[in-house]
């Protein structure tokens, strides 16, 4: 048996991809896994860590920001899409799987596209709670659309939409670590309130900033942070972290490994408000503050984010405002122990497990 995962360009793409691969290997320990991700993206590197293959295309995205540079990138994408799609149909010929998955990200539209019109049968994860244009797309011709939203009818097929939930990290959903053991994994104490910053896998630009220019509240509310900045951020981070003096306080990462003791240090999250990240948090059930990024397509981030507000499950702050309305919400919040309780059990009633065996038990319908 022979199946294709396709996606990435970021850890909200790439880590359900992998549980998905993870699934499939569990349920039949005989298959090939072959995954299609863009070349110079965040996949090509993770993948492999995972102990599977993959095979890049050239492709990339729409450069918005207006640039010499950016001009030159979006004068190249006609022929990075040709080259990819003449690339990915010689991988689906030679490969011939039986199964093609699409979890989002730059790879996936030309790999399902292809599959599509090669006859291979394909799969559509969708993460958001608004689809974006590729996938409504790509979801005329997939055998089944598995989503995380209700209500997910207004954009696909309704006969084809299974509902599964968004498949997390193996150790998020297994999680028995205690927060003792997070607190010792950073070197924290167990005296002062924990604060978990998290700005996607990327890191966030407009959330370190936020973070830099609110180091005195952190001193001067005791607070302790786990900060992942992403690699461009994560010197400025030091240096003023450094220049505050308060380095045994605030503990910078450029990319947390062991998120499952940075989850279970925290007393409370600031995230993005990725499908992946959120759908991380209900499981972990802790109070989150949530500033969705501006520069998503269909501005999806704020629609997944306000899907918890509306339950009474999160906060959220615009990103244009999160310099001066974050870190003062943190405070308020870590002094009122009613509201934090409440929040905990509100998006621990919106947690989903078991998402990637429920994925893969679709895919096993597809190919029977």
């Amino acid at each position: 048996m022979k199946a294709i995962v396709s996606g990435g360009g970021s850890g909200g793409h790439i880590f359900p991809a992998i549980a998905i691969a993870n699934a499939m290997k569990k349920r039949w320990p005989e298959i090939d896994i072959l995954f299609v991700g863009a070349e110079g993206r965040m996949e090509m590197e993770k993948v492999p860590a995972a102990g599977y293959r993959i095979e890049g295309l050239p492709i990339a995205g729409l450069q918005r920001k207006l640039s010499v540079k950016n001009i030159i990138k979006n004068l190249q994408l006609p022929f990075r899409m040709m080259k990819s799609n003449r690339r990915v149909k010689a991988i689906l010929t030679n490969f011939q799987p039986d199964i093609v998955v699409g979890v989002g990200g730059f790879a996936s539209e030309p790999t399902l596209k292809a599959a599509s019109k090669l006859g291979f049968p394909t799969l559509l994860q969708e993460q958001n709670s608004y689809a974006g244009l590729t996938n409504k797309l790509l979801a005329k011709d997939a055998n089944t659309i598995c989503v995380a939203y209700d209500g997910m009818e207004r954009f696909f097929p309704k006969e084809r939409i299974v509902f599964t939930g968004n498949p997390v990290r193996w150790d998020i959903e297994q999680m028995t670590c205690t927060r003792d053991e997070g607190l010792a994994h950073f070197g924290l104490l167990p005296n002062k309130p924990v604060l978990l910053v998290v700005g996607g896998s990327l890191g966030a630009r407009s959330i370190n900033s936020m973070m830099t220019s609110s180091l005195k509240l952190v001193r001067e509310n005791g607070l302790q942070v786990i900060w992942q900045t992403g690699r461009w951020g994560y010197q400025d981070a030091m240096d003023a972290v450094h220049s505050a003096g308060i380095k045994d306080q605030v503990k910078v990462h450029e990319f947390i490994q062991r998120m499952d003791l940075a989850y279970a240090a925290a007393d409370v999250v600031v995230s993005r408000a990725g499908a992946i990240a959120i759908s991380e948090l209900c499981l972990v059930g802790k109070p989150v503050i949530l500033i969705p990024s501006p520069n998503v397509a269909e501005d999806h981030q704020t629609k997944n984010a306000m899907a918890l507000v509306k339950k009474g499950a999160a906060i959220m702050v615009p990103d244009s405002e999160c310099a001066e309305k974050c870190l003062p919400e943190v405070c308020r919040l870590l002094k009122d122990p009613t509201r934090m309780d409440t929040m905990r059990e509100s998006i621990n009633k919106l947690a989903v497990r078991g998402a990637a065996d429920k994925i893969v038990d679709e895919i096993e319908k597809i190919i029977k």
